[in-house]
């Protein structure tokens, strides 16, 4: 048995954080005897400066033919100047198309040692762990559109949002089969009280269901849903929606948790699939060796889990990252009186020493 990673770092603090969850990764395999493997490519404003664009061939080909990519981040003021087409964030975007990359999951689960951080109150908090499955590559944001047209007599733009019955029934399978490997409960979010294509999703999403009986489907108008996430969270199981809704929600939800740092994300392909914090490279603090990589590891986790099939090994590495703050260690992001302040490589081995 053997399986090859690609790491890309990206900019910023991204060459750091890949760095702790390679770390990480390689304990568990001593554990596990996985047989992991690694091959480094760039990407980002990192790769503009070597290559002159954002995401090379080379890179996306050594996606291509891995097992799973664990992502950095990309972006920062240096590349602030360069043509659109060029920013760093391409990257992103061009992995997502170049790999098919069609669904995003975001998990929220906040820790017990956690609680505390979160802006809402510790009883509503706690027991959060929910996961958001957002269709990613339709929709609004990849429509047709247009930026400036005469109409009436003055200008407008407009914004295509357009989904396919095998769109929807590809994401929906997607959720069904992740509620299966958790609490066997998908929240189909919409809004099919004003919108066609919203209501093509939710007959279809209902369609799928009838495959997974054992599956409890519930559907909910998406400023609904924006509200009950914030007065309910612990309801949720897994929450399948649209990219344009996706977007908004995983946000709003990311933030029941305290920090981004501590969230992760992984995008699925149909082949190979991508695993990133959902932060940012944050230049500001990059080589200080303070920022918090626990949003990364949990996203090998994540890559662990979905890509390698290996659920004892993704458990075994949540469980020491949930075993380090309980036992008081906390990266500068999260610290306060009473806690034990860590930078990145020693938040690092703790959580190694506790695998």
């Amino acid at each position: 048995m053997s399986y090859q990673i690609t790491v890309i770092p990206g900019d910023g603090i991204g060459r750091e954080i890949t760095d702790s969850a390679v770390e990480v990764l390689k304990a568990v395999d001593g554990k596990f005897g996985l047989g992991l493997s690694y091959s480094y490519h760039d990407a980002g404003g990192t790769a503009y400066d070597k290559f002159g664009t954002p995401l090379p061939q080379e890179t996306l080909d050594a996606c291509r033919n891995s097992d799973g990519v664990l992502f950095g981040a990309v972006g920062g003021d240096k590349w602030d100047h360069v043509d659109p087409a060029l920013r760093p964030e391409k990257a992103i975007l061009g992995l997502r198309k170049g790999l098919g990359l069609y669904a995003n999951l975001r998990p929220v689960k906040v820790a017990d040692a956690l609680v505390e951080y979160s802006p809402l109150k510790p009883e509503l908090v706690r027991g959060v762990d929910l996961v958001i499955v957002r269709e990613l590559i339709g929709g609004i944001y990849f429509g047709e559109k247009c930026e400036s047209e005469p109409y009436n007599g003055t200008e407008r733009a407009w914004d295509l949002e357009n989904y396919s019955v095998p769109e929807v029934e590809r994401i929906a399978k997607l959720a069904f089969e992740t509620a299966k490997l958790r609490r066997g409960k998908v929240t189909s979010v919409d809004k099919a009280n004003v919108l066609a294509t919203s209501r093509l999703w939710r007959r279809t999403v209902e369609s799928v269901a009838q495959a997974y009986p054992e599956i409890e489907l519930s559907s909910l108008y998406v400023d609904n849903c924006s509200m009950q996430l914030a007065i309910r969270p612990t309801q949720f199981d897994v929450i399948v929606t649209g990219n344009l809704f996706g977007d908004i929600l995983s946000d709003e939800a990311a933030v029941i948790g305290g920090s981004i740092g501590m969230m992760p994300s992984a995008s699925i392909g149909t082949s190979t699939s991508l695993y990133e914090p959902i932060h940012g490279s944050a230049p500001d603090i990059a080589g200080k060796g303070i920022a918090n990589p626990m949003g990364t590891i949990l996203s090998a986790a994540m890559l662990l889990r979905y890509s390698l099939h290996e659920e004892e090994a993704a458990a075994t590495v949540e469980k020491a990252v949930d075993q380090t703050l309980a036992d008081g260690y906390r990266t500068p992001d999260l610290w306060k009186e009473g806690f034990r302040k860590a930078g990145t490589e020693e938040i690092t081995r703790m959580i190694c020493d506790r695998i």
